[in-house]
């Protein structure tokens, strides 16, 4: 993957083995310790024991705290998620109100998303068995693609200085999954947890906001492509969006003679 060097189709060769490779990856996370109970070990019991013992540890660091009563109000939560969020257990996602520079400056403060910060956890929180890495397709839309969005938002704070946020229109409903903040440009962002990549929010997004887009970047099941301005992405080279969006913006850029 590191030596793409344009935006071309990775042969069947490749791709399939990473296909599995990132069906594993939703399994174990990226935690040291769970990670470690899979390469070195073989043993899925172990790993399993592994993520629930972190999961027990945070949760007898947050009994430490004072509780918040049952039927609060959102005030009332509100140093309880920062909490989580200044410990990177979290991470908080606004929605943002248009495409501007710079992108927190177009924060709506009432709306937001939280995501775990680790796949691996998510995956044990939410009693999905392991098992589920034999089962096709499942760990990918399992949960409405909730796994693979947090999958994605994991790599993508890792490429981009900015936190991305997301963009939703009402009366009728489109919601983009992230915008990414990349130089002086915004580019939406569709996260798609299967091969079916029809995106009518991505469309909409370009049809609202027009000369503003210069390319739409979708994550999904299908091969390193482009179609237009709309760059495809293979979920398991999430980690490598920046270098891809800039190989496919230089490629699409107007010869200047």
């Amino acid at each position: 993957m590191e030596q793409v060097n344009k935006i071309e189709a990775v042969p069947d060769a490749f791709f399939n083995p990473l296909y599995e490779k990132l069906k594993m990856y939703y399994i174990t996370g990226g935690m040291p310790e769970p990670v470690k109970m899979w390469t070195q070990e073989r043993d899925v019991e172990q790993m399993q024991t592994v993520l629930s013992n972190i999961i027990g540890a945070y949760e007898r660091d947050f009994a430490k705290h004072p509780d918040v009563k049952d039927g609060a109000r959102a005030r009332e939560y509100e140093d309880a998620l920062q909490w989580l969020v200044d410990a990177q257990l979290v991470s908080k996602i606004y929605c943002s109100t248009a495409p501007g520079l710079p992108i927190s400056a177009y924060d709506d403060l009432s709306a937001f998303k939280l995501y775990m910060a680790d796949v691996g956890l998510l995956r044990r929180l939410s009693l999905l068995s392991s098992s589920a890495f034999t089962e096709g397709n499942r760990l990918f839309v399992e949960f409405k693609g909730a796994l693979t969005e947090n999958y994605v938002l994991e790599a993508l704070k890792n490429q981009f200085e900015a936190t991305p946020r997301y963009w939703t229109m009402e009366n009728p409903r489109y919601e983009v999954d992230f915008l990414i903040q990349r130089d002086n440009d915004i580019f939406p962002v569709e996260v798609k947890a299967e091969s079916n990549v029809e995106s009518k929010s991505l469309k909409k997004f370009k049809e609202k906001y027009g000369e503003k887009v210069k390319l739409r970047i979708r994550f999904s099941l299908n091969n390193l492509m482009q179609n237009g301005d709309v760059l495809n992405i293979p979920l398991f080279m999430a980690d490598y969006a920046d270098k891809l969006i800039g190989l496919s913006l230089k490629s699409s850029s107007p010869l200047i003679i």
